[in-house]
């Protein structure tokens, strides 16, 4: 009974990976597609131009003449530079609420989690007229800031996983003579390998999939990020599928980079982070 329940499991976890994957598949074969085979009926999942010297036109048109690769390199410098940044923020702000002792810290740490409801529409007036008196307009500024001193879900990620290192190790320190600072970042951050690599993860994803703030700041081409050079291919009466997916499948392949980078830690930074053990 136990191998029939195995293969029943696997049999399940093949189908639910299949429909997972499929999308993904989907979006690679119509990136090769021309504009008539998109809409063919019945649908084909492949191209004929597969194997054959135009196999590549859609990818050329992406990148050469709508500079799309630009635009893929101006969105890693942001969601890179935020991403960091909130590693640095959000790590100090983790060790601050689970290590140090301060009155009203409860009550801060949870108006800090309480921002987590508050949607970026409510406060997108405010910021923008905030960065126009900063004269940060038309910069990458705006897109970066915002994100490194907002990390309400990466403080929550350290403080829990901070709070579950043993007091011996920060005694240890302590009596060894490391200040707060010291202990920080020679004890505390160097063996929170697994919660970094899970925020950077989140953190360069949000910021990458973003478009409001690019939308709203960026008004100059060469400034544009991989979302804002999606756009291109979509009009008011149609879109340009075939070049959209092809974008979309150049736009994809950083964040897999990334995520293939780090995922060893994402696991077990997801696991270990916010509980007590």
């Amino acid at each position: 009974m136990k191998t029939y329940g195995k293969i029943a499991l696997y049999i399940l976890l093949i189908f639910v990976g299949s429909l997972t994957v499929f999308p993904f598949l989907w979006m690679v074969a119509t990136s090769f597609k021309t504009m008539g085979e998109v809409f063919r009926i019945p649908p084909s999942f492949t191209s004929s131009t597969l194997f054959t010297e135009r196999m590549w036109d859609n990818y050329r048109v992406v990148l050469y003449e709508h500079s799309f690769l630009r635009y893929v390199l101006n969105s890693v410098i942001v969601a890179g530079s935020a991403a960091l940044g909130q590693l640095f923020t959000c790590s100090l702000g983790g060790f601050a609420f689970a290590r140090m002792k301060f009155r009203g810290k409860n009550i801060v740490f949870g108006t800090l989690l309480a921002t987590m409801m508050i949607p970026v529409e409510v406060t997108i007036i405010p910021e923008y007229l905030m960065m126009l008196n900063l004269g940060w307009y038309n910069t990458y500024f705006p897109l970066i800031v915002p994100s490194m001193l907002v990390g309400s879900f990466g403080t929550f990620l350290f403080r829990g996983f901070f709070e579950n290192i043993p007091s011996s190790i920060e005694e240890a320190a302590f009596i060894d003579g490391a200040n707060p600072w010291q202990m920080f970042y020679k004890v505390f951050f160097p063996n929170a390998k697994p919660v970094s690599a899970s925020l950077i993860i989140i953190a360069f994803m949000n910021n990458w999939n973003d478009l409001l703030r690019p939308v709203i700041y960026l008004e100059s081409n060469r400034l544009y990020t991989a979302t804002m050079g999606l756009m291109q291919f979509k009009g008011a009466y149609g879109a340009q599928w075939h070049l959209l997916l092809a974008a979309s499948v150049v736009s994809v392949i950083p964040l897999i980079i990334v995520y293939i980078s780090l995922q060893k830690y994402f696991v077990s930074g997801m696991l270990t982070s916010g509980s007590k053990g």
